[in-house]
């Protein structure tokens, strides 16, 4: 499958694709890598509880945590997509003693473009008008797209729309169940979203968050908002130089403490079960 994919980037003649190199020995494909997608992971088969998809996961992000700090660039920036994410890059970054704790991050991007999409369809607006819209914590469906701090010239969504039932009721289920819906109407998981969301994430994270502007990346979390240490959360972040940074000083209302609160519980269920593998 591997060898019909990368013929498919061949296909592609991207004219920044200098070379490709294919390898099941994760040591020799980290090697002095910059940047790190770790997109494989194993799907959550029927009847399969979430701790035992956490447990058939971990011991593919273990290796790949202890590959990483072996062999990569000390810089590098991984982007955890492979299901549950979150917690997959928990397992990986703490197996990962000798690169920083911030090369780690997973993907939420996903979720903040789907969330852009629902916003632009309610009120008439192109995508582009809409900004700064964050999901907080989990890759899950205890996710909390907020529109509270989303703008649209410079206004609150959440006022402008001035519809809570909407957004209760509609807008953020339809965000978290969004992955649900598309496999239900094409008998797969997203593909073609997630891949161009993973590479919103990391343009951003590389060349910087546009002024004014932020990105939801799943980071480390430092305390920020209350939320616990060193899980995997979803936060507003800018990027500048490489690096990123959580948005300070937000506003947060009861609603959306009920909700982030939630969602960090989740996390830290999560982050106890898989304890043995950190």
């Amino acid at each position: 499958a591997v060898s019909g994919v990368m013929m498919e980037l061949e296909d592609c003649a991207f004219p920044l694709l200098a070379g490709m190199e294919a390898s099941e020995n994760p040591t020799v494909g980290f090697k002095d890598s910059d940047v790190a997608l770790l997109v494989g992971a194993r799907p959550r088969g029927k009847g399969m509880l979430r701790k035992d998809l956490l447990e058939a996961n971990g011991a593919i992000f273990t290796g790949q945590g202890k590959a990483l700090s072996d062999v990569a660039n000390r810089a590098v920036k991984v982007l955890v997509v492979g299901n549950p994410a979150n917690t997959n890059s928990y397992i990986a970054m703490n197996n990962a003693p000798d690169l920083d704790s911030s090369c780690f991050s997973a993907m939420v991007r996903l979720d903040q473009n789907r969330a852009i999409s629902q916003v632009a369809s309610k009120t008439g607006r192109p995508v582009t008008d809409i900004k700064r819209v964050t999901i907080w914590g989990n890759h899950s469906a205890t996710q909390y797209p907020d529109l509270f701090n989303a703008q649209i010239d410079g206004k609150s969504v959440a006022s402008l729309i001035n519809d809570q039932a909407w957004i209760e009721n509609d807008f953020i289920p339809t965000v978290q169940q969004r992955g649900k819906a598309i496999i239900d109407a094409r008998g797969l998981s997203s593909a073609a979203s997630a891949a161009n969301a993973a590479i919103d994430h990391i343009r951003d994270w590389h060349l910087g968050t546009k002024e004014g502007a932020w990105a939801s990346m799943a980071v480390p979390s430092d305390g920020s908002y209350g939320i616990p240490e060193e899980i995997i959360y979803g936060f507003p972040c800018t990027c500048r130089d490489g690096s990123w940074s959580i948005v300070q000083g937000l506003e947060i209302n009861e609603f959306s403490r009920a909700k982030m609160d939630a969602t960090a519980a989740e996390l830290q269920e999560e982050a106890a079960a898989v304890a043995h593998l950190v």
